[in-house]
This record gives structure tokens, sequence and C-alpha cells, in this order.
């Protein structure tokens, strides 16, 4: 009897264990739910915006919203610290992961005179944590009101720019608040500015690339509210017609110098001999072309106290043997069966084997070595924006790093690279663009359109004062 009584206690034992058991699974079951499911998710939504500080109130502000489950609800008013409007809002979305929202400045309720505008963004998903309520996020930026447009002022410039040649401008650029961004647009191009003697004066060098048809140039200055000013240069344009060359290809110039630099790399080395020329002559120019605008495409934010640059004469007794701006037309057997088709971007002369080629005025060495097509290359900085390139090296003479002096013996002439006879292939470039070589061979345009240009701005601008800060343009935007 007494053992019965044990055996029912027993198992009324085991049945509470397993009630508990199952009372707590379930507990656990749901707490494990609760944490993972995706309606009760604890991520909250996210609001993205670029850093605004300012605001000109004619742009409108973007503003994205976005959400890993979905977005249920957002809020966007505008404050001037005693009112507050609502410009957008929305309840009960479901379905929508990412919201952009275009803030506009209302046409009515708020200061106009207010000197800050406050933007506050509140967004809610359409998770059932916090008890059914789900996450939320709020932001609230302060925006400084601007309404004026940065000054700008031309101070000198060269009076004309030909077509593939240079030009330089001199001018004053300044805000109230700072800069956000300073650049001359000329030919689809930015050129940057280098500050020039005094607190809010630039000077840069420009260029209109020979391939570009037409040719405008502005100086556009951007506050940190995004108010924009751009001020046309007044550059009277010489448009320049370039020549048309053919040139055959050999069996011999093919199955030798164009095979021979193919070998250098698989990517040119084509089975169709045509081919293969035309891998050498386009697809590795272009790749050694990316690399020389690479490294001719800086220009210092130090301010400039004065640049003087004489006239270029790498070789002595050297004779033209190749123009610049050259459309070259490769044929087999007829003219009329083209295989190929390239841009000459220097200017080509030669003396006598291997001769010395010599910096005609110093500067830093920021490259030294072999470049493709154009053999042994050095390129020397010479400051503003302004590089000169030498192709086609016997040997070189400098290394990367080097500061050069004028008179100095930078290299010799020879014939590597796609080079068919021992000569200069002399580039120059303005911040990554080829220029005509000839005007920097020519004193009387180096006076007329460098050296004036800076005497003229140097009578406006007046002598330096005691102490000159070096000039950075703002990264903000706005």
């Amino acid at each position: 009897m007494r053992r019965r009584g044990q055996r029912r206690q027993k198992r009324g034992n085991i049945g509470w264990i397993v009630l508990l058991l199952f009372i707590f699974g379930g507990v656990g079951a749901g707490t494990i739910y609760l944490y993972t499911a995706d309606e009760f998710e604890q991520t909250p939504p996210t609001i993205e915006m670029p850093k605004y500080s300012y605001w000109n109130t004619k742009d409108p502000l973007a503003v994205t919203l976005s959400d890993n489950i979905g977005i249920k609800s957002y809020q966007v008013s505008l404050g001037d610290g005693a009112k507050e409007i609502i410009v957008a809002t929305a309840h009960d979305l479901t379905g929508i992961k990412e919201k952009k929202i275009l803030v506009k400045y209302p046409k009515a309720g708020l200061n106009r005179k207010a000197k800050v505008i406050y933007l506050n963004v509140t967004v809610n998903d359409n998770s059932k944590w916090n008890y059914l309520s789900g996450n939320s996020v709020s932001k609230k930026v302060a925006l400084k009101i601007d309404y004026r447009r940065p000054n700008v002022n031309i101070v000198a410039n060269s009076y004309s720019v030909t077509q593939g040649g240079s030009a330089l401008v001199i001018f004053q650029a300044s805000d109230d608040d700072g800069l956000a961004d300073l650049y001359i647009e000329a030919a689809h191009k930015k050129f940057k500015v280098q500050p020039y003697k005094k607190n809010g004066y630039f000077v840069s060098l420009i260029a209109w690339p020979f391939r570009e048809d037409s040719f405008t140039a502005k100086v556009v200055a951007r506050d940190r509210a995004g108010n924009k000013r751009a001020s046309v240069i007044p550059y009277y344009t010489k448009k320049r017609n370039y020549r048309t060359s053919t040139i055959r290809a050999s069996d011999k110039f093919i199955d030798g110098k164009i095979t021979d630099l193919a070998e250098q790399d698989s990517k040119y080395m084509k089975a169709d001999r045509f081919e293969r020329l035309k891998a050498v002559n386009e697809t590795m120019r272009i790749d050694n072309e990316k690399l020389i605008h690479r490294y001719t495409s800086n220009l210092s934010n130090d301010v400039l106290d004065s640049w003087k640059i004489k006239k270029f004469y790498p070789l002595k007794n050297g004779k033209k043997v190749a123009s610049f701006g050259d459309h070259r037309y490769y044929y087999y057997g007829k003219k009329s069966n083209v295989i190929s088709e390239s841009y000459h971007l220097g200017y080509d002369m030669a003396s006598t084997k291997m001769a010395r080629i010599v910096a005609s005025n110093g500067g830093k060495v920021v490259f030294a070595d072999y470049n493709g097509i154009y053999g042994n290359m050095p390129i020397i900085d010479h400051g503003l924006g302004l590089y000169t390139l030498y192709g086609h090296c016997a040997t070189v003479d400098v290394k990367d790093g080097d500061e050069v002096k004028a008179g100095d013996t930078i290299a010799k002439t020879g014939m590597t690279g796609l080079a068919l006879g021992d000569h200069l292939h002399f580039g120059i470039l303005v911040q990554g663009i080829e220029v005509r070589p000839v005007e920097w061979l020519d004193s009387k345009w180096i006076r007329d359109n460098i050296d004036k240009i800076f005497n003229d701005a140097d009578a406006i601008i007046g002598g330096l004062p005691k102490k000159v800060n070096s000039i950075k343009v703002s990264d903000s935007k706005k």
C-alpha cells in the first residue's frame, strides 16, 4: 500500500517536472522568438544626410531614411527657434525600406530673417519591439543661413588661348564664412588653383585640350551654404588645325618593334598581327598616358610668391622631326586599309645619337622609369602645374625625387619604346593636359602670356604682407 502511494507521488512529481519543463521551454522559445523574429527586431532606423552646417534655402536638403525591416512613419520639420513647420510626413507605411526626401524651405511660416534654421527628423520602423511601438530615432541639425554668393574678381589673365595651348589667370576670391570649393572650369575639366601672395588671391595655369573644338573658362567659387558664383575669364580664343598623316605599317615594323613591345605584357600580345599593332599603338598608349596624367596632375597648396620660367631648349641643335597634335593613321598595303590610329602628344626633335638632354628650368623629378611606348622617360615638375616629359631616352641620369637645376643633364636621346630612330619626344603638360610645346619654346610667348600677367597682377595686389599663411579651401561642402 505504501509502495503504491510512493509510486503515485513519484508519477505526480514527474508530471510537475514535465509541466515545468514545458512551461520553461515555452517561455524560452518565446523569449528566443521575441529576440530573433523579424517582427521584434531591435535595430533602429538610420537617418543619413551630408554634414550640413550651412544652408542657402534655395537648394533642397537631401535626407535619406532607411530600415532593415521597413519604415512605418517619419516626420521632417524646420524651425526658426520660435515656430516649427512640418515639411514632410507619412504614417502606416509598409514595404518601404528606404525613403529619400528633398527638404525645401517653406514658402511661409518661418521667419525669413532668422540666422539659424533647425532641421528635425524622426523616423519609426515597423517592429513590434518596445511594446509594439517599434524602434525610433531622431536627428536635429542647426543650419546657419547664408544667402550671399562668394566674391570673385579676375585680376589679370593671358589675352588669348590657342586650341591645344596654355594660358594664365590670377584672381581674387572670398566669402565671409569661407569657401568650400574653388576651381577653374574649362573644357570639361576642373583645374586646381594655388594661393598667390596674399590671402584671397589665387593663380592657375590652364589648358585648352587640342581635341576640344570650343573653349570657355570660368572661375567657380562655392561657399559652405552652397551659394555659387561662376566668373568667366575673358580669353580671346584661337582655333588651330592640326595635321593628319599616314604611316605605312610594314611587316618589319609589326614583327620587330611592335612585337618586341607586345611581348613585355601578355595583354598586348595578340595572335593576330594587326590586332597586336592596335593593342600596342592604342591600348598600351592609353595605359601609358594614364600613368603620365597621374604624375602630372598635382598642384601645390602652398602660397606662391613668384614663378619664373625661361623658354625650354632641351636638346642643343635639335631639329624638329614631328609636331604636336598630329593625327596618325597606320595602314597596311593600301592607304585605304587603315588598321590603327593615334595622336602624337609631344614635339619630336633630334640632333646626334645619344645627345645630352638638359633641364632648361629647375624642378623636381616625379618619375624616372620605363613607360611602354615612351620608353625610358623622366618627368619634371616645374611648379604651378607645369610638367615636362622626355621620352625614348637611351639612358636616364636622374631618379625620382631629385631636384634639378637649369643646365643639368637629365638623360640622353635614344630609341626606347615605340621609336624607330634616335630622337627626343618632348612633352609639356599643364595639370595632366598635354599642351603645345612650341609655346614654351618661345621666349616672346612666355613674356606676353606669363611674365606680363604676373607683373600686371603684382601691380594691383601690391607687396607681400609681413606674414603669409597658407590658404586652404575648406573640405566642408555645406
